[in-house]
């Protein structure tokens, strides 16, 4: 694992033969992430997969369709 700052890291995981993933201890102790917790999983086609808690993803929808005037 190669470490940026206390802020961000770079890590990279295997798939399992499930498609399971293993999300690091660092990273789960960054964003607070406990058993049981919810994640989204976000693709778009040419930008890639980003996971987020359900929390934050509801937060980023709600601050959505504020700006859009919804």
């Amino acid at each position: 694992m190669e470490e940026n700052n206390k802020y961000r890291f770079i890590v990279s995981v295997k798939v399992g033969p499930k498609g399971q993933i293993t999300i690091p201890s660092q990273a789960r102790e960054m964003f607070n992430i406990k058993v049981g917790d919810t994640l989204m999983i976000l693709g778009d086609i040419s930008r890639g997969l980003a996971i987020l808690k359900d929390d934050a993803f509801y937060n980023l929808m709600d601050g959505r369709h504020e700006n859009d005037g919804n």
